[in-house]
């Protein structure tokens, strides 16, 4: 998980169109290794973007988002400049914060 998150933005008059790139395993507990044994579950469990700030997101997820999960969204009255800010928890307790300007 040493990747960065990927955030780009695309501003147009209908909103911000806003994507996500996680680098993540998504492992959902229900997989089997070569040897047979169950892979024990690895996967992001909460997800939260900030605008200057301010909560604009906030996303529970489950073990059945795949790896590397793209998330897609639009804000509302996003300005070129602005800073958003999007984080991510997973199920081992490990976090992520990466942030990006509004282009």
């Amino acid at each position: 998980m040493a990747e960065p998150t990927r955030i780009r933005t695309q501003t147009s008059a209908a909103g911000t169109i806003v994507r996500v790139l996680m680098a993540h395993e998504m492992e959902s507990g229900q997989r089997k290794d070569a040897a047979g044994k169950v892979l024990p579950a690895w996967h992001i469990t909460d997800v939260t973007a900030l605008l200057n700030g301010k909560p604009v997101l906030r996303a529970q997820w489950g073990p059945g988002v795949s790896k590397n999960p793209l998330l897609r969204f639009t804000l509302k009255g996003a300005k070129a400049g602005d800073k958003l800010s999007v984080s991510w928890t997973d199920n081992r307790g490990a976090t992520r914060t990466d942030e990006a300007t509004v282009a």
